[in-house]
């Protein structure tokens, strides 16, 4: 078998499913004390990928990012949990639908704080494109998850076009 040929496999959504907590610290805040938006792309980028790796089983590069809507402040001292996953593949490109969650125990507050879609492409041992397995959704629970991020990212994307065509 060489570096381009692999075995065709499916993996599921939740194989890729990915959720990451941290704790919203000085060095990630801007002078306000909130939540520094590059700190936040940083987060959803590394729960991407992480999530593309798992469906993969190969490593991935970051190949585009809509738009990210920041929802609600995160303030110093916040939980920030970002999950990822995978919702839609093409032959060497994975969409995976990333949300943060912003909760103040102290408060019992919990909020989504960000949202958006990334796109991730598999590489083969030579550093380029190489297949994906198909998604499956064995589930309920799955097909809804899928079906809501197929939803939000058309709904997105009909909103830019509108406002481009204007």
């Amino acid at each position: 078998m060489t570096a381009h040929q692999s075995v065709h496999r499916t993996a599921t959504l939740q194989e890729s499913y990915t959720e990451m907590s941290e704790i919203l610290m000085p060095n990630d805040t801007n002078n306000l004390g909130r939540a520094l938006g590059g700190s936040v792309l940083h987060w959803m980028d590394i729960c991407g990928a992480i999530a593309a790796r798992r469906f993969s089983q190969r490593q991935v590069v970051t190949a585009s990012m809509d738009h990210v809507d920041f929802i609600q402040s995160i303030e110093l001292g916040d939980v920030v949990t970002v999950t990822g996953y995978v919702f839609d593949t093409g032959e060497t490109s994975m969409d995976i639908k990333v949300d943060v969650q912003v909760e103040r125990p102290s408060d019992g507050l919990t909020e989504d704080a960000a949202a958006s879609f990334f796109s991730f492409v598999a590489l083969d041992t030579e550093e380029t494109p190489a297949p994906v397995g198909e998604l499956e959704c064995p589930t309920e629970a799955q097909k809804e998850l899928r079906d809501i991020a197929l939803s939000q990212r058309r709904e997105r994307r009909n909103e830019v076009a509108a406002t481009t065509e204007s």
